[in-house]
């Protein structure tokens, strides 16, 4: 290994084998770079999950204009509007920039492209590859063109555990593999890990995304953004498979319906009641559930004999639970699903860190704003992607560092799950955030499986504890009110420790008054 280090000295190195990572390294071609992947390509990545599909405004009836209203109303106050328009406008070519390389995406007999519709978008724009198997389709298609590029080197099975940074400068990755730690030097490294799942008890994603990229940039001293908002989907299939099954919006865009035990649509209050912003129908099925209820998904009318060839991913799912979604009522609970919070980014995908980008989930670009607009998850990831490639390729290489790669302990989020859940869930409370970061608070300074995991943790309960309002996925029961001023949160680690400290502090004074 120690020779093929030295051949890939000052190579960009992208840490992360999803949409974000491939599409970066193709569009870097031909110059050389370097893929760290933890799994194989395609094997444990969120993109390949996504059913969805991707936004944007292709419709006769629609305009890119229209579709950043949607996008700012779902973020509520947050969304950064000159970046929400730059990358939304630039999202009908991203897609033709994919049909382009190959994926098959979902067309009418006509030939044009057919259109979805999903909550909170006020047109049919959101464009599928096999009805619900976008994500796969996409990746397919960008897995086969990395492999036969010749400019791009695949490392699998490495994972980067660590970033070497002098002077608020990346010098190298220090990783881990199966035969002993590896270090690359590169000032160039580009995080497309994802999100931050495996945190949670009911998540839709990959286990193994548990906020490892908030973790690098942290522990680099980046600047992480609104890591407070996370969006829960509110209807994944409730089972015991973990991950939770997700069950596409696409399906309530199809006419599926939100029902009780009883029958009773009890969303019909609400405003698009089945089709309100995520947030709002997360938390009505959240209380619902709280209140004894059990919550299913209608589908047996709309989409009805359809089901199956719209949703193959999902008949497949309920199936595999017993369950025949043509005859049958889908029992759903809310799951984490993404993050809109991340590293922070300027629209190069830039970091404050000198020679360090982000792209994809782990990345806070502003365009999400509070609360995630259906399907835009994609879209960000294909277009900044290219952005993030012209940025890395017109900057300097840097200087290169060799180190002796150092044993680091691969993060298992396993025992923080209970403790996340249940403070940083749907719905938080002041008093549960502060026990979550005193106990976070010394996991997080350990050196051993669980630091890292506690890092992403400890920043994300302590922007949600700072953020004493409730808006879009952030939800406070004693906060309920939203502020008159809407302001994005910015965070360093060091930040995040200093906070926690003075809690901890506080805490103990109280007591001992007391």
């Amino acid at each position: 290994m120690s020779a093929e280090v030295r051949s890939f000295l000052g190579r960009p190195i992208i840490i992360g084998g999803g949409i974000a990572g491939l599409l970066t390294a193709l569009h870097l071609s031909p110059e050389p770079v370097l893929i760290l992947s933890r799994t194989p390509l395609g094997s444990e990545a969120s993109s390949a999950w996504a059913q969805g599909g991707l936004a944007a405004s292709l419709g006769v009836d629609d305009d890119p204009v229209l579709h950043v209203a949607d996008t700012l109303a779902a973020g509520d106050g947050l969304c950064d509007a000159e970046i929400a328009t730059r990358i939304l406008h630039a999202a009908p070519n991203a897609i033709e920039t994919l049909a382009t390389l190959g994926v098959r995406f979902d067309r009418t007999p006509e030939g044009a492209l057919r259109l979805g519709l999903e909550a909170a978008h006020g047109r049919r724009r959101i464009v599928h590859a096999g009805g619900d198997g976008s994500g796969q389709e996409i990746m397919r298609v960008l897995v086969e063109a990395v492999r036969s590029n010749s400019s791009i080197v695949v490392v699998e099975g490495v994972e980067a555990r660590r970033l070497a940074v002098e002077d608020n400068t990346v010098r190298g990755v220090w990783a881990s593999c199966s035969m002993s730690p590896v270090f690359f030097g590169t000032g160039r490294v580009v995080l497309a890990t994802g999100g931050i799942g495996g945190l949670f008890l009911d998540s839709t994603n990959p286990l193994g995304s548990c906020g490892q990229g908030l973790a690098l940039a942290a522990r680099a001293g980046a600047v992480v953004a609104d890591l407070e908002f996370i969006q829960f989907h509110p209807t994944a299939l409730n089972g015991p498979a973990r991950p939770l099954p997700l069950i596409s919006e696409a399906v309530r865009g199809e006419g599926a319906m939100i029902v009780d035990e009883t029958g009773q649509r009890f969303l019909e209050d609400l405003h698009d009641a089945e089709l309100a912003p995520r947030d709002v129908v997360a938390r009505a099925i959240w209380t619902h559930l709280s209140n004894g209820h059990r919550v299913f998904l209608d589908g047996r009318e709309k989409p009805g004999p359809t089901f199956a060839r719209q949703f193959p991913t999902i008949a497949s799912a309920c199936r595999g639970a017993g369950i025949d979604p043509v005859r049958d009522l889908i029992p759903i609970r809310p799951a984490q699903h993404y993050h809109m919070g991340g590293v922070a980014v300027d629209l190069q995908g830039r970091t404050s860190v000198a020679g360090l980008w982000a792209c994809g989930e782990v990345a806070s670009t502003g365009l999400h704003g509070a609360n995630r607009l259906a399907s835009n998850a994609l879209t960000e990831a294909i277009v900044c992607a290219r952005w993030v490639a012209e940025s890395v390729a017109g900057s300097p290489i840097g200087i290169r560092t060799r180190s002796t790669a150092r044993e680091i302990p691969a993060p298992d989020p396993l025992s923080l799950r209970p403790l996340l859940s249940r403070s940083l869930g749907v719905k938080r409370d002041g008093e549960v955030l502060r026990e979550a970061v005193s106990t976070l608070l010394p996991l997080a300074k350990r050196h051993d499986a669980a630091s890292d995991p506690a890092i992403a943790g400890l920043m994300i309960a302590v922007a949600a504890l700072l953020r004493e309002e409730s808006r879009g996925a952030h939800y406070r029961t004693d906060c309920p009110d939203c502020a008159v001023a809407a302001r994005r949160s910015r965070l360093t680690l060091d930040e995040a420790l200093a906070t926690a400290a003075e809690l901890a502090s506080s805490s103990t004074l109280e007591e001992t008054e007391q």
